[in-house]
């Protein structure tokens, strides 16, 4: 429980508020659930574990339509103003980040399906390499930035735009090396495509977790800079970064 969740008179408008919260970790841990089984699907070359994960998706849209619902009659309801507005409405984005997330995880395991179904020959593992990698990484950004939700932390937010940063160093990194791969072997054109694919779906995660860590930013201090620089960020919020 944050200060979302705290000071109000009315228990029922605390209930509903914690609701929303709760919603909210909910979906991180259906997210993170999906991305893992997702990478273990490629990973093992088992397509059935990948249907799941496209199965489990609805689990992810449900939350998202249940949220959505709970802030409409919360809103209606309440008439909440200034802080408890702006708190609700910012949920509300955290979970249209969160249900995205869960799309480009069922992304990678319908790579999985077009890899290794059929009779098609499948790729080979040093092309995957990357993905695995990535994947890891992004699980990390995912738990970090609704944890700085969840405590209204500062200093995780501002990590995972430091981490997203990161993200980007290392996804251009691995596009290299996937091009020295089709230098090698043009053949491998086909599955090197569908590669960048399941690396821009994972770097689109990692950029939905940035988003979030703008969102929880917006919360603490009113200004939205989700589109801000790390260096306009830290001079905004006079914060010294010795990274």
């Amino acid at each position: 429980m944050n200060e979302m969740t705290e000071g109000h008179i009315v228990s029922g408008y605390n209930d509903e508020l914690n609701h929303l919260h709760q919603t909210v970790l909910q979906m991180r841990d259906l997210v993170r659930l999906q991305l893992k089984n997702a990478l273990k699907s490629l990973q093992d070359e088992d397509v059935a574990a990948a249907r799941a994960v496209i199965k489990h998706d609805q689990k992810i849209n449900a939350l998202d339509i249940q949220a959505d619902d709970a802030i409409i009659q919360l809103i209606a309801k309440r008439q909440p103003m200034a802080k408890d507005l702006r708190e609700i409405l910012t949920v509300g984005k955290i979970v249209s980040d969160l249900e995205r997330m869960g799309d480009q995880a069922r992304w990678v395991a319908r790579l999985t399906i077009r890899f290794y179904e059929g009779e098609s020959l499948p790729p080979q593992q040093q092309l995957l390499t990357d993905i695995s990698k990535m994947g890891s990484y992004v699980d990390t950004m995912v738990d970090a930035t609704i944890t700085a939700f969840d405590q209204l932390n500062l200093q995780r937010a501002i990590e995972v735009i430091h981490k997203d940063q990161a993200l980007e160093s290392e996804f251009k990194s691995a596009l290299r090396r996937l091009s020295t791969y089709l230098l090698e072997d043009a053949r491998n054109v086909g599955h090197i495509a569908d590669v960048v694919l399941a690396l821009r779906a994972l770097e689109r995660i990692g950029g939905h977790a940035k988003n979030i860590a703008g969102h929880v930013l917006f919360l603490i201090h009113g200004k939205d800079m989700r589109h801000a620089s790390l260096e306009m960020i830290s001079a905004e919020l006079g914060i010294t970064s010795d990274r």
